[in-house]
């Protein structure tokens, strides 16, 4: 029998596996890069604010931008098929425009609530049909969807309508306590049971299967047999689902309605998912990543007011920058993996 000496063990990794150095997967380097910067955000805040590392700051984190979180959920559906949702800032606008003045005609909110929800259900899937049935760009039928949703919202008041429903007043003041001296929002504890659903649908459902898919490559699914456009129509679907959701925590948060509201929102939403790690181009990202990306967001703002003399357009130009930066990353992951 011929003995080995060390030596002559192969220095290749595939014959000796004790020499295989561990290399993250491409896909989660984005994640990875998100959360190394919120941590990184985070504990200079720390370390140059007094107070920043009370537990109130993380929690206000989420109360503030629960909106946002609801609406780049949905967002995250979308783009993880190649597409994009321009509308989702004017469905935001209608649901509480409409919202306010139905409850100021004495309708009953649990009747309003479905019917504004189911609304935004409604536009989000005849977008998607468009999109699939008449081969119309996701960004011409959602921008479309823009100047439809927010001429609707116009069409029924130009005007701030206060909202003096009880139940609306009753969920705006309500805290929730989780800790001595740390409360939250109802509304908070909505946008994270939102990521959560959403992320176990991404991960264990076939409809989260066929959506990374169709981002990959929408002629192989339908080669494959996958129902792409009824896929392609439940994403759109649940996006105004979630814009309509996220129309309904604002106006819940601010108690009013108004046509402007939620100008710009489907820019941070956007914003969110690519800082979080979602390819532009579809196919890879999770929701957990869209959720980093709007801590990212929601944390610079919040060092920025606990800084007190720096102007509130340096959020917008430091998100700017880190959008440049990621997608230029994301251009370098997914020309390395191929």
């Amino acid at each position: 029998m011929t003995i080995m000496s060390p030596q002559a063990v192969s220095k290749d990794p595939a014959v000796n596996p004790r020499r295989r150095v561990y290399k993250p997967n491409a896909k989660y380097i984005p994640i990875l890069a998100t959360l190394s910067l919120l941590l990184v955000m985070y504990f200079s805040g720390v370390a140059n604010y007094s107070n920043f590392g009370q537990a109130s700051v993380v929690v206000n984190l989420f109360r503030d931008n629960a909106v946002l979180l609801v609406i780049a959920v949905g967002m995250t559906f979308v783009i993880l098929t190649g597409g994009i949702d321009l509308s989702v800032g004017a469905v935001i606008s209608l649901t509480t425009t409409l919202t306010a003045t139905l409850l100021k005609g004495g309708w009953p909110p649990l009747v309003v609530l479905p019917l504004v929800l189911l609304l935004g259900a409604l536009l989000g899937a005849g977008m998607g049909a468009v999109i699939h049935f008449f081969k119309v760009e996701p960004f011409i039928a959602t921008l479309a969807g823009l100047f439809l949703a927010r001429g609707l919202a116009l069409f029924i008041n130009q005007s701030s309508i206060p909202i003096r429903d009880e139940l609306w007043r009753t969920l705006s003041d309500m805290r929730i306590p989780l800790a001595d001296g740390v409360k939250t929002t109802p509304i908070a504890l909505v946008a994270l049971a939102a990521v959560l659903i959403a992320a176990a649908v991404l991960a264990w459902t076939r409809f989260g299967r066929n959506v990374y898919a169709i981002g990959g490559s929408a002629d192989s699914a339908l080669l494959m047999g996958l129902p792409v456009g009824r896929t392609r129509i439940a994403v759109y679907t649940l996006s105004g689902f979630c814009a309509a959701l996220g129309g309904v925590l604002f106006s819940i948060n601010s108690t009013s309605g108004w046509a402007l509201q939620g100008t710009g929102s489907e820019l941070d939403a956007i914003a969110a998912c690519v800082i979080g790690g979602v390819l532009l181009t579809g196919g890879s990202g999770y929701v957990l990543g869209t959720l980093l990306g709007v801590l990212v967001t929601g944390l610079i703002q919040t060092i920025i007011n606990f800084q007190g003399d720096l102007n509130s357009a340096w959020t917008r130009i430091i998100v700017g920058v880190l959008l440049f930066g990621f997608i230029v990353m994301q251009r370098l992951v997914t020309r390395r993996a191929r």
